[in-house]
């Protein structure tokens, strides 16, 4: 993959295509390689597709300070990227972490991202009671995944132990079929960790080959899982760092698509956000899809789905 030094950091990236230009976002515990049911139809339907691993991940550089991931960071990586590449705007889409990214460029930074698509995450805006986690641990959720990752060290021995089947158990766990067969993997970690908190997977669903899972788990392996962890170890921060536009709603075209069997909607409040979003907290808002049979990691469970949701956004633009 390419590089090239933007924000500070070494970006490595994806670019392919050639028309309007389109940057998507990865999540976690992922690379750019989750959207790689996107970039050929994307391109095929008249589009410049950059696809970065994210700070932290992959390629991408990882810096060692906790406070080098805010959301500040993620969003200033995405505009430098632009302007490293020459690009003026471009329409951003987001899946699970780069869905909060993706929402925020729109926000932040209407000027360059012109519409938005989330994936999975809806857009919640910044609330008046707190930060994530210190309203969690405020509620006694001290084993909730993401309380769990705040100290350093002990989820990335977790994950680390053995980078296979920590991809082989959370991707699944998180899809439609960890979830209809209950294999989900638990918000509340027990004692014995995330991964082996989650279920043995005997055979791997159709969507997900063994080559996937191995390309995860070697990189992974070779680039540890703090980067990724960080950001949710600047939850807090985020809320305190973005009081300037507390209330604001987001401006541009927006839309979001969502697996039926994603856990993300079954959790507190994201039905609220849901329906916010129908012009409130986005005043251009073109709709929801919600794609029968997927679960969390949708793009890549039902790539033709999301692939025809997406270029109707965009067609529609």
């Amino acid at each position: 993959m390419p590089q090239v030094r933007a924000n500070g950091i070494s970006i490595a990236y994806q670019d392919h295509g050639s028309g309007p230009a389109l940057l998507l976002c990865h999540g976690w515990p992922e690379l750019g390689h989750s959207w790689r049911h996107q970039v050929p139809a994307l391109v095929a339907a008249g589009y410049r597709v950059i696809v970065p691993d994210m700070r932290g991940y992959g390629g991408t550089d990882a810096p060692d300070d906790v406070g080098d991931y805010t959301i500040l960071h993620l969003v200033g990586d995405q505009v430098a990227l632009l302007d490293a590449l020459g690009i003026d705007h471009c329409t951003i889409i987001g899946h699970d972490w780069g869905a909060p990214v993706a929402w925020h460029a729109a926000l932040l930074r209407p000027d360059r991202f012109r519409a938005v698509a989330g994936l999975a995450v809806p857009w919640s805006p910044r609330g008046p009671q707190g930060g994530l986690i210190n309203m969690a641990r405020a509620q006694g959720m001290d084993r909730f995944y993401m309380v769990y990752f705040q100290e350093p060290g002990v989820a990335e021995a977790d994950l680390a132990a053995d980078p296979y089947e920590t991809h082989r158990r959370l991707l699944v766990g998180a899809s439609a079929a960890g979830v209809t067969t209950s294999r989900r993997w638990p918000a509340q970690v027990p004692d014995v960790g995330l991964v082996q908190g989650c279920a043995p997977v005997d055979v791997l669903p159709d969507w997900l080959p063994e080559a996937d899972v191995r390309h995860y788990a070697d990189t992974f392996a070779r680039t540890g899982y703090r980067g990724g962890l960080n950001w949710y170890r600047n939850l807090d921060r985020n809320w305190a760092l973005t009081a300037p536009w507390h209330g604001v709603p987001i401006g541009v075209p927006a839309c979001f698509i969502a697996g039926e069997f994603d856990g993300v909607l079954r959790m507190p409040s994201m039905d609220k956000a849901l329906k916010a979003m129908e012009g409130l907290t986005c005043t251009d808002y073109r709709g929801t899809t919600l794609v029968e049979g997927a679960g969390h990691w949708v793009q890549q469970e039902a790539p033709d789905a999301v692939n025809t949701a997406l270029i109707a956004f965009l067609r529609g633009l």
